[in-house]
């Protein structure tokens, strides 16, 4: 049996990977990521703290906790800001999963003498001839593959993920069996820093946001913003239409310039769709595939998947695409995850 580090947030998902670990008889230590949190805001950290030290408690398993606040600062937070900042629409949790939980923490827990470090996604590793591919969880309403794009092979030998294969109800049905102090806990939502803060009032708080122009097609002025780092394609809320007779009919967000704090909106939101975009920073689990590639992807989380033609950093979408720049856009093949890139502006 092995020894194995399960990442352990307080929540029921991640305490249900440590009790199954534990009952096929890995040697199980349970760690907790203490993480950045801006003063302005309250999370509840120390009871997801507390939660997790229950957790261990129970099983009688050691608990542990590593301070990962000033990499989660500069990895995530910095990173995310300073998108928002250029005009682009980051994903914080695809972030977080790279550098922090299969990053810093993992390389933490190798030191600490762990073979393998385990958290509580929804996402499935298959051994294939040798190979370990990364595919989707079995729960589609729950599949957090989308998030695990940047991981490698490599990454995945060393991981794992133990309620993969079950839905959320089977976890909470679980989560009885074994008696968990969390069996009955909410699932949090979103990501802790932001609290019950909207985003738009935490980047307000690091990027200078000034009133702009909302332009239509034509570059005529046709209301008023509030910076345009806040807005991303195909957003309808938030701005305000001042000329008349525009109260008609929705408009979509088409274009953003943060260099002239100007946005542009139209009343046809296929407008803010696209058939092709460019990709940066690709990162396949596998090796390289030949192209041109003929896969599935999403630009979002809990999206349709489209299909695609993936020709080097190309991707042309057979229909066109809502694809924010800055989002992922993720490759599959069927429940198997390929990679994935950042959309380019």
């Amino acid at each position: 049996m092995a020894n194995v580090y399960v990442g352990l947030s307080g929540g029921v998902d991640s305490a249900v990977s440590a009790a199954l670990l534990k009952e096929v008889g890995h040697r199980v230590v349970g760690a907790f990521i203490k993480i950045w949190r801006p003063e302005f805001i309250e999370c509840p950290w120390q009871k997801e703290r507390l939660d997790a030290m229950r957790v261990c408690a129970h099983f009688g398993i050691p608990f542990k906790e590593i301070d990962l606040s000033d990499e989660y600062k500069k990895a995530v937070i910095d990173d995310m800001i300073g998108n928002y900042n250029a005009g682009r629409t980051p994903n914080p949790d695809v972030l977080c999963n790279a550098h922090i939980k299969f990053g810093a923490f993992k390389e933490w827990a190798r030191a600490q003498g762990a073979d393998f470090v385990a958290t509580g996604h929804y996402a499935r590793i298959i051994r294939n001839e040798g190979r370990f591919e990364l595919h989707r969880g079995i729960d589609t309403n729950k599949d957090q593959s989308y998030f695990l794009w940047r991981l490698t092979e490599r990454d995945l030998a060393t991981t794992l993920f133990p309620i993969g294969g079950f839905t959320k109800p089977e976890v909470r049905a679980l989560a009885e069996k074994f008696c968990l102090p969390v069996a009955k806990k909410h699932d949090s939502q979103g990501l802790c820093f932001v609290g019950e803060v909207t985003m738009r009032d935490f980047l307000a708080r690091y990027i200078d946001l000034k009133k702009g122009k909302v332009l239509d097609e034509r570059g005529v002025v046709v209301g008023e913003h509030d910076g345009a780092a806040l807005y991303t394609l195909g957003e309808r809320h938030g701005f305000r239409i001042e000329t008349s007779g525009a109260r008609e009919a929705p408009r979509f967000v088409v274009a953003t310039s943060p260099d002239s704090n100007t946005i542009t909106v139209a009343k046809d939101a296929q407008k803010a769709k696209r058939r092709m975009v460019t990709l940066s920073d690709i990162q396949w689990v596998n090796d390289p595939p030949r192209f041109p590639l003929r896969a599935e992807v999403q630009a979002r989380y809990r999206e349709t998947p489209l299909p695609c033609t993936i020709d080097g950093n190309e991707a042309v979408f057979d229909e066109p695409h809502l694809a924010p720049p800055g989002q992922s856009l993720v490759i599959y093949d069927g429940q198997r995850l390929l990679g994935g890139g950042v959309i380019n502006a």
